[in-house]
């Protein structure tokens, strides 16, 4: 069993930055991939950023490759997402997943974190 709790979450001005983290209990954080996911209002999820379980390995949507940063650390068994550059558009609740299996459907799911970018 893996627990994911997500924080840094907030209200942003347009063109600012935040760091969201993903902490995981657990022993075996560094056998999943990890994932950050997001969902707007009247929106379906969409998956933003991937990190392979050694980390060397990584992935982004379109809408956010080059703003957009995943990394972890498994001694801390914590994945980040820093978001810079952010636009009204990424307004949305952010989770962070954890999969051994593909993104199709994700082993382990947080609770979300509000991302606000006002304009």
């Amino acid at each position: 069993q893996v627990q994911l709790v997500e924080s840094g979450g907030g209200l942003v001005q347009a063109g600012g930055s935040l760091r969201l983290s993903c902490a995981a209990s657990g022993r075996t954080f560094s056998s999943y991939s990890m994932g950050w996911f997001r969902q707007a209002p009247g929106k379906e999820r969409e998956k933003v950023a991937s990190i392979s379980a050694s980390g060397g390995s990584t992935s982004y949507a379109v809408s956010v490759k080059g703003r957009f940063t995943i990394s972890r650390d498994n001694a801390k068994n914590t994945v980040y997402l820093q978001m810079n550059s952010l636009k009204p558009e990424d307004t949305a609740v952010y989770y962070c997943a954890a999969s051994r299996r593909g993104w199709l459907n994700p082993d382990y799911w947080g609770q979300g974190t509000q991302v606000i970018v006002s304009s």
